[in-house]
């Protein structure tokens, strides 16, 4: 017999769980909680889900043309510091939360 995802007492079973009975009301209401949730995290974040984040903010050391001419130049500059192409490997969220980067580069 083929178990479906609805099936929650084989789930629970399975995970070492007891068994639980799960009835298609309960089912239901998390379904519609969690579409409520959904939405509701859709709205409060729109801005951040749409934000249009710039190809040098991902990738700093990509040869990227920007229309700046001073973010350009500070741009080159920074590809050419090869300590931090070391730092940057760690990831560009940390590159970008390290203090030396808006000191030596308050143009980015």
């Amino acid at each position: 017999m083929m178990k479906t995802s609805n099936d929650c007492s084989y789930i629970l079973k399975c995970a070492g769980c007891r068994k639980v009975e799960c009835i298609d009301e309960d089912i239901h209401t998390y379904s519609q909680h969690l579409s409520a949730l959904h939405d509701d995290f859709k709205t409060r974040f729109e801005d951040i889900l749409t934000m249009d984040i710039p190809p040098w903010i991902i990738n700093p050391f990509d040869e990227t043309e920007v229309a700046n001419v001073v973010l350009q130049e500070e741009l080159l500059e920074l590809s050419t510091n090869e300590e931090l192409k070391v730092k940057f490997r760690k990831g560009y969220q940390t590159f970008w939360l390290q203090a030396e980067i808006p000191e030596k580069y308050p143009g980015l």
